[in-house]
């Protein structure tokens, strides 16, 4: 080798030594990237940690504070997730139907039925959702009317109280306005029996029927019996207007034509109604016994009605009965213009509340020559029928 080349190899850098001095450069960017990504992600975790259970929150309310923070994050992304299986309905046309919690039942349980009868779509997401706002710990036992068409999260609400937002009311025919008071307090209606009374004491201003009613009369007669369903919060005058009006689409002009044809006000068909209603046991005899006052009525003889009498004795506090059976002698003396043993005619008023089917016989009452009635000896609640005292008489039970 020339001296020449040997300076030339010389001043050639060496290439295992260009390396060595770059390395440390390249490492050091290397960590430097790491660094950043590890940086970028642990930043993208907290904003996720952060703004996840935020959404969450706005769609599914607040969480349970028996999560911890990470099942609130897992819980919330979960949710987010699968937030139409919760947000909207299984079948927006379905139809209401019966659901049962027993006493004791687990939420398993009872997200596997609320699946199996339709009435959501993703069990695992209804179950994650009840844990997730805690519900899970606070699903009450009792009877609930639900619906396919109701979002899973509705459901999960409702299934926290079984009391229904409208309750029904059952009114039976013949009952007097004291005894539909006193059955109210089962109904979960809020207002008292004494509430109802006095609303009842008057029409309502107003009301068509008010002109129908004579001055300081109450509703007595005109709260048409039937089942009426109204929200648990209403107060007396709104069930009573639900009955009245129920007693205008059923007593129609039809009827009321027919009560005028026989000379009847519509105050005293009623009253006449009331009567019939309490006489008879069998309703399919409405008619007959209607036909029997109305000819007593046109022939001037009392009615000498049982029932009359025992609306005038009011409440029986050895029966606990408003109704007292059998009656006495003594009974049948009470002063009250009520009582048809000692009065002629109608009584003031109505003694009850008559059904439709009473209402009817005292507008089509049965054509017959009768003017007498009493039990028959068989004990199936019918009647036997007479057009003489004598025969009357002779058909006494032994």
């Amino acid at each position: 080798m020339n001296t020449s080349e040997a300076s030339l190899i010389n001043e050639q850098p060496h290439p295992r030594g260009r390396r060595a001095r770059r390395r440390p450069v390249s490492c050091m960017a290397g960590i430097v990237l790491v660094l950043s990504l590890l940086c970028i992600l642990a930043a993208a975790a907290l904003g996720a940690a952060y703004l996840i259970p935020v959404q969450a929150a706005r769609l599914f309310g607040k969480p349970s504070a028996r999560l911890d923070p990470l099942e609130r994050v897992y819980l919330s992304g979960l949710l987010l997730y699968q937030a139409n299986d919760l947000t909207l309905p299984a079948d927006p046309y379905g139809q209401e139907q019966s659901f049962e919690v027993t006493l004791g039942e687990s939420p398993l349980s009872i997200v596997s039925r609320l699946q199996e009868n339709g009435l959501i779509t993703n069990g695992e997401a209804f179950r994650r959702y009840l844990i997730y706002s805690g519900l899970d710990t606070t699903l009450q036992a009792g009877e609930y009317t639900l619906s396919p068409g109701m979002t899973p999260l509705e459901i999960a609400a409702a299934l926290q109280d079984p009391t229904p937002g409208e309750v029904s009311v059952h009114v039976l025919s013949g009952w007097r306005l004291e005894e539909i008071a006193a059955s109210l307090p089962t109904t979960g209606l809020e207002f008292s029996p004494e509430e109802f009374l006095q609303a009842a004491s008057a029409p309502p201003a107003g009301h068509p029927l008010a002109a129908e009613i004579p001055a300081g009369r109450s509703l007595e007669g005109f709260l048409l019996p039937g089942e009426y369903r109204l929200p648990r919060e209403s107060d007396p005058e709104q069930l009573i207007g639900l009955m009245l009006d129920n007693f205008e689409a059923q007593v129609g002009e039809a009827l009321r034509a027919s009560y005028e044809r026989q000379g009847l006000t519509l105050y005293e068909a009623v009253t006449l109604a009331s009567i019939v209603e309490r006489e008879a046991v069998v309703d399919e005899e409405m008619p007959l016994i209607a036909s029997v006052f109305l000819n007593r009525l046109a022939a001037g003889i009392k009615l000498d009605s049982d029932p009359t009498v025992q609306y005038a004795l009011g409440y029986n506090d050895r029966l606990q009965s408003w109704w007292t059976n059998p009656l006495s002698a003594e009974d049948l003396q009470i002063p009250s213009p009520y009582n048809t043993y000692a009065n002629p005619g109608l009584p003031p008023g109505p003694i009850a509340n008559p059904g439709l089917q009473a209402l009817q016989a005292v507008a089509y009452p049965a054509d017959t020559p009768y003017y007498y009635f009493r039990a028959a000896c068989d004990g199936t609640g019918r009647h036997t029928f007479s057009q003489t005292y004598e025969e009357h008489l002779n058909r006494s039970c032994p």
